[in-house]
């Protein structure tokens, strides 16, 4: 592994690579509290700028430019090396968040916000990048704990700290504040993270990229606004639709030639990688489902305060770093396939809880069936994320890890577009609508089940996935072929000229100084 043989010690604070973990943490951390700090602001800046038929673009243009980035600047850390691209992120999520601290109206707030996801794309997935460079495989299951606890500790500072704003009549201090923890995350990645990247001639496909984001954009656009800002069958929605679709096919038909292809063929030929993808675009879809729904769900139908109802859902990002943590003691053991069997059980085992008590809701017990579902999401997305990382080297391991994120994105949006027209048609169907809690726990209930669907189906990413052991996956550059043939489906396929790796592209070598 790159740079972590040669580490003197082991993960921790006062390692040699504490300082780059610490730097990992707060570029995480920019992205985990931006995700729940501004949804408390929104009546305040309503209030302020107006626009509140316009407000769910705020969430909408961040996510649409995060999920279309990534896969580009997954691509673009294998080129050039992480450190570059991980520092355009941050200065784009600097630069987005001053813009949005002074926006004038609402129009020009949804422009920022695109700006801050697009620099939220490179910030996230390579960051995770960069623990894999760094670590060996023995450490990155506590690595993603560390990681994971930036989450769970943003899902309650987050909206504590845009309350605090609001209350205070600042609502742009949400904003601001990622200032300094930019400015700092950004002077600690300048100063300890080191890498050795051969430079070489690439032929960036732009034509690749600028295809790929159009027709992600539009799909991804059209799965989160379909039934809410048009109707599914108008033609507006209809026309975004078919335009993604022959953007895709454009872009498919254009990656055949390129010579470094912005989304190699490969990514999702290697049954672990399309596996291990397919189980991230659960993990999406559930994670989803509970975010959204549990909060409405609590305050609906049991009339609980919004604080109450963020402690609850909260429980959910507390179990997950707990087992991710734990994650590397079971995959080291009983192999990868086995750990995440285990986790999606106990993750349905929780949604079945929340599903079949829907109809009575309780606030303990909806707390209890999130911490149950977390520990099992942790024990789920770590191993599968680790396991396809390693099964690459170092030049495919950004591509290899921002698909991954990707699909969970992908989950993520379609699981709101179907969860909100299952939600939707209940609530159409009531004379109370939303106010009636009868017709809450209803809705809830369908989402929940739904989210419980979206599991099962998982099991079925998981079962497939092939079974390879810990220390075979991590063979020195053997990547994915070693893991193929002891999947038994013989060597790995081979690339086409034209998809190959230049030869001058070397693993980078990234290490920390105390």
């Amino acid at each position: 592994m790159a740079g972590a043989a040669n580490a003197k010690d082991g993960v921790g604070f006062r390692s040699d690579r504490g300082p780059i973990l610490i730097a990992l943490m707060l570029s995480t951390g920019l992205v985990a509290i931006d995700s729940t700090i501004v949804a408390t602001a929104v009546p305040s800046i309503v209030r302020d700028v107006g626009g509140f038929s316009s407000f769910p673009w705020l969430f909408s243009a961040y996510l649409l430019a995060q999920a279309v980035s990534v896969p580009i600047y997954g691509k673009l850390s294998d080129m050039a090396g992480r450190k570059p691209i991980i520092l355009t992120g941050i200065g784009l999520f600097l630069l987005g968040s001053v813009l949005c601290g002074v926006a004038w109206s609402m129009p020009s707030l949804i422009a920022f916000r695109a700006l801050q996801g697009l620099g939220a794309g490179a910030v996230l997935p390579v960051a995770v990048t960069i623990a894999g460079d760094i670590y060996t495989l023995q450490e990155r299951a506590k690595v993603q704990g560390y990681l994971a606890s930036v989450w769970a500790v943003s899902s309650v500072v987050g909206p504590s700290l845009g309350g605090v704003f609001s209350a205070l009549g600042i609502w742009r201090g949400i904003f601001l504040v990622n200032v300094p923890l930019c400015l700092l995350a950004g002077w600690m990645l300048v100063r300890t993270l080191h890498e050795d990247v051969e430079r070489a001639t690439h032929k960036v496909d732009y034509a690749g990229a600028v295809l790929l984001a159009g027709s992600l954009g539009l799909l991804i656009l059209g799965a989160l606004q379909g039934g809410q800002a048009w109707a599914w069958d108008s033609p507006i929605s209809i026309g975004v639709f078919v335009v993604g679709a022959v953007l895709l096919v454009a872009f498919l038909l254009v990656e055949r030639r390129a010579a470094e292809p912005i989304l190699p063929a490969w990514v999702v030929s290697r049954r672990l990688l399309a596996t291990t993808a397919l189980v991230s675009f659960g993990v999406g879809a559930v994670m989803i489902g509970l975010t959204s729904y549990v909060p409405t769900f609590l305050e609906g139908a049991l009339s609980s305060s919004p604080l109450v109802a963020g402690l609850a859902l909260a429980a959910l990002t507390l179990g997950w770093p707990l087992s991710a943590s734990q994650a590397g003691k079971f995959y080291l053991r009983i192999g990868f396939k086995s750990t995440a069997l285990i986790g999606i059980a106990v993750s349905v085992v929780g949604l079945l809880i929340l599903s079949l008590t829907a109809s009575s809701p309780n606030v303990a017990l909806i707390a209890v069936s999130c911490f149950v579902v977390g520990l099992g999401l942790g024990l789920l997305a770590t191993p599968t994320l680790i396991s396809a990382q390693s099964s690459v080297p170092w030049h495919e391991r950004g591509v290899v890890t921002s698909t991954n994120m990707f699909a969970r994105s992908i989950g993520s949006a379609l699981g709101v577009a179907v969860f909100g027209a299952v939600a939707n048609s209940i609530y159409d169907g009531s004379s109370g609508g939303e106010a009636d809690p009868a017709t809450v726990i209803s809705a809830s209930g369908a989402v929940f089940l739904a989210a419980l669907v979206a599991g099962l189906l998982t099991v079925a990413a998981v079962l497939f996935m092939p079974a390879v052991k810990a220390d075979s996956v991590e063979q020195a550059g053997d990547g994915a072929a070693a893991v193929e043939e002891q999947a038994g489906e013989g060597p790995a396929a081979t690339e086409p000229a034209g998809n190959a790796v230049p030869s001058r592209a070397v693993p980078s070598r990234a290490k920390g100084r105390s």
